[in-house]
């Protein structure tokens, strides 16, 4: 279907979180995609040449998403409510991997994230740099949405969205 590997500079995050600004939908790293077995190790008797390695739980590395400052932010907004008031609101994240058409071309869908670290980096008179702010988020799993799903699923959509 595709002719080439996809890049990985084009991409639109959306929380499902309201408020939003339009700023919510810019980030310019996203990373923590992980997902790692955890396996128990057993011994069969006799059986001296190896052990068995069965697959016990899946455990999902924590999403960091960054961007520049942004002030008036939903997603700081919500952010800003777990860590003063200790009021954390589960909620879901899709990750579009978009072609030069804006179309997705792989999604996927983080179920139940809630903040776990929001950090802005350092100020330098030195340098000309623009603040980053970086959020991290812990979540129970995630699901890769297909192209055919995205395409019917109407995230096509919010493809639209100029970035």
């Amino acid at each position: 279907m595709f002719d080439y590997p996809a890049v990985g500079f084009h991409f639109l995050v959306t929380f499902q979180l309201f408020p939003q600004t339009p700023n919510d939908f810019q980030f310019q790293e996203v990373s923590g995609l992980d997902v790692d077995m955890e396996m128990d190790t057993f011994v069969e008797g006799g059986q001296n040449r190896f052990t068995w390695k069965l697959p016990k739980r899946a455990h999902y590395s924590d999403l960091v998403l960054k961007r520049g400052l942004f002030m008036g932010s939903g997603i700081v907004l919500w952010c800003q409510n777990a860590f003063e008031n200790f009021v954390f609101e589960p909620t879901n994240i899709t990750i579009a991997l978009l072609n030069d058409s804006h179309v997705p071309i792989q999604a996927w869908y983080v179920v139940n994230a809630i903040p776990k670290k929001w950090s802005i980096s350092s100020f330098n008179a030195q340098e000309n740099s623009v603040v980053v702010e970086s959020i991290t988020l812990s979540y129970q799993f995630f699901n890769v949405i297909s192209v055919e799903s995205l395409i019917s699923g109407g995230i096509s959509a919010a493809a639209s969205i100029s970035i």
